[in-house]
């Protein structure tokens, strides 16, 4: 029989039908609408629950790091015999690894605000145009737009106040590389717009002539912070842009934003003394400020 019967039939017999027709199809219907409800809500309960646990897991994870900073901070250590050249003290110099391709770390709050003015004035009269390390067979002339900073070279010995001296000496301690193989300290200044494109520190011999040292690693101090532009930046960071298309004046891949005081590390070598690729690097040019930056380069042998 079919529903229209079902529906305009009015014996008792055929009522009954049409009653337990009815009953059937809600009851199928409701079925269907509360189990479509129910998975709606259990979506939305792993959803939240998700959420939530990421959000404690976070905040669990920032806890233990404030927590273990503050241990570090009020721990008490047994200290080792040294030999002359050693501390009597213990050194904790916080740092974040920024990248392991190349390697690099971040020292936030390395220098104080007045240990960055007090270079800052040390500098400022006697910059002269950045120079370059020049290719065999290259000209200044034809690599002249490449750095366009000014700049001047500042050795320890040249400050009476040891803020220099400090600095260095903190630098060995962060780098665990000796203060006999440093270069003098570069202090640079780039205005608006001036950059210098993306480059190696270390010297790769068919293209430069033998070297008689290389440099291993390089250490900034940002002695001023830039309102816009101004990065570290290494287009070949973990692989990238290593295709041979990339355009050395382009200022892409990771950035390091300059901040008054922090330090930044970066080798040029890998642990085996050969040259670190992708520690390719520039400084992006200044779009809004001024940046201040001091350089050390730190050798593979003595430089003293």
């Amino acid at each position: 029989m079919s529903t229209s019967q079902i529906l305009y039939d009015y014996t008792p017999k055929m009522k009954a039908k049409a009653r337990a027709y009815w009953y059937w199809n809600w009851n199928w219907n409701s079925r269907a609408r509360f189990g479509l409800r129910a998975v709606f809500l259990f979506c939305f309960l792993f959803f939240i629950a998700g959420f939530l646990s990421s959000s404690r897991r976070s905040e669990w994870v920032s806890g233990v790091r404030r927590r273990t900073e503050r241990q570090l901070d009020s721990m008490e250590y047994d200290l080792m015999g040294h030999g002359k050249t050693g501390d009597d003290s213990i050194s904790v110099i916080p740092f974040q690894v920024i990248s392991w391709r190349p390697r690099a770390f971040y020292f936030p709050k390395f220098a104080t605000p007045e240990q960055c003015q007090h270079i800052i004035n040390m500098a400022k009269s006697n910059l002269e145009p950045s120079k370059l390390a020049l290719r065999k067979g290259e000209s200044e002339h034809k690599r002249q737009n490449v750095r366009t900073s000014m700049g001047t070279f500042l050795s320890v010995s040249q400050d009476s106040t040891g803020v220099l001296d400090a600095i260095e000496e903190k630098i060995a301690k962060a780098t665990k590389l000796p203060r006999t193989h440093y270069e003098a300290f570069n202090v640079l200044r780039y205005e608006l717009g001036q950059k210098y494109d993306s480059h190696l520190d270390a010297f790769p011999s068919e293209i430069y002539g033998p070297q008689k040292s290389q440099r291993v690693a390089t250490f900034l101090v940002y002695l001023s912070d830039v309102e816009v532009g101004g990065e570290t930046a290494f287009p070949y960071e973990n692989g990238l842009n290593m295709d041979g298309s990339y355009d050395f004046k382009k200022c892409i891949g990771l950035k390091v934003k300059p901040r008054m005081g922090d330090g930044f590390l970066f080798y040029s070598l890998f642990p085996n003394n050969t040259i670190d690729p992708t520690s390719l690097h520039g400084s992006c040019p200044v779009i809004k400020g001024a940046k201040w930056v001091v350089t050390k380069w730190i050798r593979d042998q003595n430089f003293l």
